[in-house]
């Protein structure tokens, strides 16, 4: 004990004496000028304070509000932390599947994972995390509260989510799984000579199924393609970068980075052209559409390839790198710069809000709160269509995804279809139809979750919900890909992209189908600034 408190108070001098001469010296200048304050705030603690304090916690607190200060993506990642974000894009990992961020001081669900615990449960976009186990989750940052939702699988945790539109928190049990992590979990024909593919996140292998996906399409008669990043948080830029290499011509601009450190030469050019160079293509994004994401979709868009459907992407455009602390499991994630599409602007969307962050990758998804002055600039895509900056992708035309009457908005929310059809299926087997025997069945066991309906609303909201019971029917017999095939049938999003794509032998005549201004023919594509 003596001789631990002989090595702290040497550590603690060495360290008040180097801050003592940092903040004095003139080659130092401002940068330790509040070393010294640092240290001897730190030496009065661990020698004042009414209990025990051990120096590494302390540490590495004050570490991590000296980077809450900056901007809600700059991190210490102590070793679990650091563990858990190469785990999250590289393999599978274990927990309940659902991205997060903070907003307004609570984790706050992004997105579940299709298929995961979260998503079985009903955790929807926005849910709060209001409490974890029983601890309220208040003022935590994404990594603690990842670390709580993390665990092996089997084990069970319990949480209060606040949603809007409710009174109270409800509670909701959950049992950990191992969580897949697919970039593209499914892609098939789902009109005539229409490819479709599911790009759900930027993992380490999202450009190699991209591909396999386009190769299988085109196999299978595919002369157009729609390519789904809503929902998409992001991931590893330069999976960014392939997947829109595969419908770029080569040595087109796809992204740039720039930062107070880094020049103007991190240029992201795509590679060799594929066969899908001339096929007409579709994006569509919404506001969970991030980072990676938006690198894809503000890349095509630029360089006039493809139409932009849906709402919104989120805004998430500067660049993180990953510093491992020497000595130490340990890694610092600080912002460095931030990108830049083709035509030169920014999708990044200043917040002024430092609590909002998300946990995938270096160079992930959201906040809120946003800081909007001065950031609506203007840009020219390659074919002179005007684009701005400072907001994230702005589709080339807005479609909203469809508004659901209450009963059957409340049936999907809480997953009741799902539990429906694990008990149906379970004991009655699928064909994917639905029985009049499976709907008089439901209507009861949806009574029986305490959800009120008359039998008006059940008669007047049953194609709806039938197609709601079809879709999980066939995700219990057949799986994720089939359920996908019903859901895109009443998406109006996707069935906007399908009439156009329809109608199109090349991509310039999408925009004549939407109407939109089309871009003059181009012919050479935009090049990275020298």
């Amino acid at each position: 004990m003596i001789r631990r408190r002989i090595l702290l108070g040497a550590l603690f001098a060495v360290l008040f004496t180097v801050g003592w001469w940092a903040g004095r010296g003139r080659a130092a200048g401002d940068r330790y000028a509040n070393l010294d304050l640092y240290v001897e705030v730190l030496h009065a603690v661990q020698g004042n304070y009414v209990d025990a304090v051990e120096p590494k916690p302390l540490i590495e607190g004050s570490v991590r509000g000296l980077l809450r200060g900056l901007d809600p993506y700059s991190q210490y990642l102590d070793p679990r932390e650091y563990q858990n974000l190469r785990t999250s894009l590289e393999g599978e990992f274990d927990g309940i599947g659902a991205y997060i961020d903070v907003r307004d001081g609570y984790p706050t669900v992004i997105a579940p994972v299709e298929g995961s615990p979260a998503w079985e449960a009903g955790l929807l976009p926005g849910d709060i995390l209001y409490k974890i186990d029983g601890h309220n989750m208040f003022g935590t940052t994404v990594s603690e509260a990842t670390a709580k939702l993390r665990g092996e699988a089997g084990t069970e945790l319990v949480l209060s989510i606040a949603r809007e539109g409710e009174t109270e928190p409800r509670e909701v049990t959950l049992k950990r799984g191992r969580i897949p992590n697919k970039a593209v979990p499914y892609a098939f024909i789902a009109a005539p000579r229409v490819g479709y593919v599911r790009l759900a996140n930027f993992t380490a292998q999202a450009g190699a199924e991209v591909r396999a996906a386009l190769d299988t399409l085109r196999a299978q008669g595919a002369k157009s393609v729609v390519l789904d990043l809503r929902g998409d948080p992001g991931g590893f830029v330069d999976q960014a970068v392939q997947v829109a290499s595969q419908f770029l011509p080569k040595d087109a601009l796809v992204v740039y980075v720039k930062g107070r450190a880094t020049p103007i030469d991190q240029k992201h050019l795509a590679a060799a052209a594929r066969p899908e160079l001339l096929w007409p293509l579709v994006v569509l994004v919404d506001g969970g559409s991030a980072s990676a994401s938006e690198i894809v979709a503000g890349a095509l868009q630029d360089q006039d390839r493809a139409l932009v459907l849906g709402t919104e992407s989120f805004g998430k455009g500067s660049v993180q790198n990953l510093y491992p602390l020497r000595g130490r499991a340990g890694a610092l994630k600080l912002t460095t710069a931030l990108y830049h599409t083709a035509s030169g602007r920014t999708l990044h969307r200043h917040r002024t809000d430092h609590s909002a962050v998300a946990d995938d990758e270096e160079e992930d998804t959201p906040e809120d709160s946003v800081d909007s002055a001065g950031s609506r600039e203007a840009f020219k895509t390659s074919g002179g269509r005007t684009v701005y900056s400072g907001s994230g992708v702005t589709p080339d035309q807005v479609v909203q995804p469809d508004s659901l009457p209450l009963l059957t908005k409340t049936i999907e929310d809480r997953r009741v279809g799902l539990k429906f059809a694990k008990q149906w299926v379970g004991e009655h087997g699928s064909d994917g139809r639905v029985s009049p025997e499976a709907w008089t069945a439901f209507i009861a066991f949806v009574r029986a979750q305490g959800l009120s309906g008359s039998d008006d609303e059940f008669a007047a909201q049953r194609p709806r919900l039938t197609s709601v019971l079809e879709r999980e029917f066939l995700r219990r017999s057949l799986g994720a890909p089939a359920a996908a095939r019903v859901a895109l049938a009443t998406d109006p999003v996707f069935q906007q992209a399908v009439r156009y794509l329809s109608g199109a032998k090349r991509p310039d005549d999408l925009f004549a189908a939407a109407r939109v201004k089309a871009p003059a023919r181009v012919r050479a594509v935009v090049k990275a600034p020298r």
